[in-house]
């Protein structure tokens, strides 16, 4: 009997169910903390490990340090609670007789709504700085619905519990900044997980299952790690492998190296149970802290944008080609007007380097360029008709080419287009219609319940939306009113950003 196998993205402690309650966000206005130095306060090291052989026999006075500044994340949730009801019985028989209203033995008419505060979930935390930066995962903080909880608290290893503010989160990389209130924290510094190989001895801190903080150890089994399809069809996977044991609870904890320097977020597991059986994913450092100071200093997350469509090479392409192997991606397409295609790359051509590294596939390829700064001039080498070249290109800004395409991103997982004559037909929009068009809500979006493809956001927030740039400028924080028209039909809806 083949037993199947089963990806576990979410090794956090469920206390209880989701509350059926729109979350309160915790994002407070980005430009009220944008912090400008935080790149100084939080560096990347560059230093490699140095292997040589020697005996080793306890690795305590590398995890004395490491293990205080691996924090507990607890989260709740809001929910309404209807107190003082009557039988339903009742109630009818006096609404058919025309009886006044049952008295509220807590004074009043009627029942009363209370607001409750329950616990929801708990993940770990990793303090990257002493003034209270946390590196953690997205689905820790926002669970399989994808909103922000009403409230995190962040407990200390001297058992403190501080509230935590939410800096920004990606859902794309599962990876969420927390900031906490308070000096001089123990804290991991940051290595560059670019230098990890495989075998080098790692640590996976955190606290599964609940029992208090844990560490466990293994090795590096594999880097790059991507396709598995744990984070969604459109997010960036390069997963750290590691047969350290990481189990329930420990997601958003630290994965450190035998230096005590953090080199990964503990995220998923591959188990047939929901125990580990020693295939764990984490989330390298580099990508991490890029995220970081993406989100610390601008408030957003910014990727590099080519324009092109891409493909893996096999060994007949390879053949076909002239080439020595199969490293590399392919051009299968160049979008006119983009910058690949003012760079002079064209169809049919072989990257062999981003930016002087060598590019592995393409899924490693649409890393390199997805974690460089938009405006960044790199040089990519080629292979054209059995010569090398080198071409030098500016990168675009992923966002932004969205928005000059017409579509682009609106809400998570919700993308939306201008209104041209041919997507007007294909949804059977009338011309006297104006607004844009949602042209995809993906299976995980937790607005895809309530919106659909083909609906057109008429207004949003009563003002009329003309354009994409429109609907992405007055869409708010906090609940939203759309006015849409839907198979022939206008009404209202309302969703929670």
């Amino acid at each position: 009997m083949v037993l199947s196998k089963k990806i576990f993205p979410f090794p956090r402690l469920s206390l209880l169910g989701m509350a059926l309650v729109a979350a309160l966000p915790l994002l407070a206005d980005k430009e009220d903390f944008l912090d400008p130095s935080i790149s100084e306060r939080v560096p990347l090291l560059t230093e490699d490990l140095q292997r040589d052989p020697v005996e080793v026999v306890s690795y305590s006075h590398v995890l004395r340090n490491a293990t205080h500044a691996v924090v507990s994340v607890h989260t709740s949730r809001v929910v309404q609670v209807v107190r003082g009801g009557v039988d339903p019985r009742q109630e009818f028989m006096r609404r058919f007789f025309g009886l006044p209203p049952m008295p509220n033995p807590r004074g009043g008419e009627g029942p009363t709504v209370e607001e409750r505060k329950l616990p929801e979930g708990m993940g770990s935390g990793v303090i990257v700085s002493s003034d209270g930066y946390i590196l953690t995962n997205n689905h820790v903080i926002a669970g399989r619905s994808d909103e922000i909880a009403d409230e995190i608290l962040v407990r200390l290893n001297d058992e403190r519990e501080l509230p935590a503010r939410v800096v920004g989160r990606d859902s794309r990389t599962d990876v969420a900044v927390l900031k906490i209130d308070a000096d001089d924290l123990p804290y991991l510094p940051i290595a560059d997980s670019n230098n990890l190989v495989v075998g080098d001895i790692v640590f996976a801190i955190g606290n599964p299952m609940g029992v208090g903080m844990t560490v466990t150890q293994g090795i590096v089994s594999a880097t790059g790690r991507g396709h598995l399809n744990i984070l969604g069809d459109d997010s960036y996977e390069n997963f750290i492998q590691t047969d350290a044991a990481i189990n329930m609870g420990n997601s958003g904890g630290a994965l450190i190296d035998a230096k005590g320097r953090l080199v990964g977020i503990n995220t998923a597991i591959l188990s047939r149970t929901g125990g580990s059986i020693g295939i764990g994913f984490a989330i390298p450092s580099a990508m991490a802290h890029s995220i970081l100071i993406n989100l610390a200093t601008t408030g957003t997350i910014r990727r590099g944008f080519l324009g092109v469509s891409i493909g893996d090479i096999t060994d007949v392409m390879a053949e076909a080609f002239g080439l020595p192997d199969t490293r590399g991606v392919l051009i299968q397409d160049v979008e006119e007007g983009l910058p690949a295609d003012e760079s002079g790359i064209r169809r049919g051509d072989v990257v062999l380097e981003f930016n002087g590294r060598a590019v592995r596939n393409a899924n490693d390829f649409r890393l390199q360029v997805a974690q460089t700064p938009p405006g960044t001039a790199v040089d990519i080498t080629v292979q054209r008709e059995g010569e090398r070249m080198n071409l030098e290109v500016v990168l675009g800004d992923l966002e932004e080419a969205g928005l000059t395409a017409g579509e682009a991103p609106f809400l998570d997982g919700v993308t939306v287009a201008s209104l041209t004559p041919e997507r007007r037909d294909d949804y059977r929009i009338p011309n006297n219609v104006e607004g844009v068009v949602i042209t995809n809500v993906e299976p995980r979006s937790p607005f895809a319940r309530t919106l659909r493809e083909g609906m057109v956001l008429v207004e949003l927030n009563d003002r009329p939306v003309e354009s994409v740039a429109d609907a992405r400028r007055l869409l708010r924080r906090g609940a939203n009113k759309l006015y849409i028209f839907d198979r022939g039909r206008f009404g209202y809806l309302a969703v929670r950003n």
